[in-house]
């Protein structure tokens, strides 16, 4: 048999390290420092852009901190954001190591948060709150894998990219919540409003405290059994096969089409899952705005830590503390809550733009 070379998949490649030949080289930064820098520099042009505003930039940022951490309530806020968008990150890092790109959490935040309700409703309440969740959780899992399965079907049969087919599946998403909230999910006691009805106490998720419920808790084990499963297990290692060289994996007669398949569905059901903490730990119900913007969130936390399923913790909590401060910056810098939306945009251009590029080498 002719032996195969296998490339590395891009997410772990490193920088070559700097050669010690006593040359004078070009400072490089590579790994973590580079992405550190890459997200104080977002920072840095967030704080000017305060500055042209005539807003003191201190000023601002102790606020979004006071905002944060001026309680234990503040800081519950912060882990509640952190669910959705550990989940909705953990989407893309599955499929990124067989080296495609899922950019439809958005879509399958919603779907999983739609599959929950339509369990609950076909429940009636008639089990016990412990199988009700469980219950609810598998039907978010399920629909939002089977909504992946829309872009799997099209990538092997039709050739069609999944980052173009994911990222539209994420407004057809949008538009059949809002058929459902709209039509026949609207509540009648609503007053007008579209929204589905309050989901019943068996059917919301436990609290730890104040607003903070037992979804944390789940999507930190959900994201260090990805990464077990990405370092240990063989079809992890069948994974980085793919991402690293697909003609290779082919050649060596792994199924590319199943695996690829299998890595988008399983981060979906991932993020259907998020969906579903979302909505039966926070909001209790389904609004044409729930959990807008979450999904592109989880792709930035994503993109941050280099698909690093653990890293990803880390990334997401620091995201959710920059949402949370918004609030600080509208009552106390007199600032929109949006303004917070800027500072994300600026991080998600440092990173795409710097912080994941891989250094050139010096010439000598």
């Amino acid at each position: 048999m002719t032996d195969v070379e296998v490339r590395p998949s891009p997410v772990a490649q490193v920088p070559d390290p700097e050669p010690a030949d006593g040359k004078r080289r070009r400072l490089q930064l590579g790994g973590v420092p580079r992405m550190t820098a890459s997200i104080v520099g977002a920072f840095v042009v967030f704080a000017l852009l305060l500055w042209a505003n005539g807003t003191n930039p201190i000023d601002a940022y102790r606020a979004m901190w006071d905002s944060v951490s001026r309680d234990s309530n503040s800081f519950g806020d912060v882990l509640v954001r952190t669910t959705p968008y550990l989940l909705a990150a953990l989407a893309v890092v599955l499929p990124a190591r067989a080296g495609l790109f899922n950019i439809g959490g958005e879509g399958q935040l919603l779907i999983g948060g739609i599959g929950a309700m339509a369990m609950a409703d076909a429940l009636g309440q008639g089990l016990p709150r412990l199988p009700t969740l469980v219950l609810m959780a598998l039907a978010a899992m399920v629909s939002a894998a089977a909504w992946a399965g829309i872009a799997a079907v099209l990538r092997q049969y039709a050739g069609t990219n999944e980052a173009m087919s994911t990222l539209l599946c994420n407004y057809l998403a949008v538009l059949f919540l809002g058929w459902l909230v709209f039509g026949p999910w609207k509540d009648p006691g609503s007053n007008g409003f579209p929204r589905t009805r309050e989901l019943e106490l068996v059917e919301r998720l436990p609290l730890l405290w104040g607003r903070v419920h037992v979804g944390i808790v789940i999507a930190v084990l959900a994201a260090v059994v990805v990464w077990a499963v990405l370092r240990y297990t063989p079809w992890g290692f069948r994974l980085g096969v793919l991402g690293g060289n697909a003609e290779a994996a082919r050649r060596a007669g792994l199924r590319t089409d199943r695996l690829a398949s299998a890595a988008l569905m399983g981060g979906a059901a991932l993020a259907g899952l998020g969906g579903m903490f979302q909505m039966s730990g926070v909001e209790g119900q389904l609004r044409p705005s729930t959990m807008a913007g979450y999904g592109f969130t989880g792709v930035l936390a994503a993109w941050m830590v280099r698909h690093h399923p653990i890293r990803a913790i880390a990334s997401s909590a620091l995201l959710a503390a920059i949402a949370v401060g918004g609030s600080g910056l509208k009552i106390r810098a007199g600032l929109s809550a949006g303004s917070v939306n800027i500072l994300m945009s600026l991080l998600l251009l440092a990173v795409l733009g710097w912080g994941n590029a891989r250094p050139r080498k010096a010439s000598a």
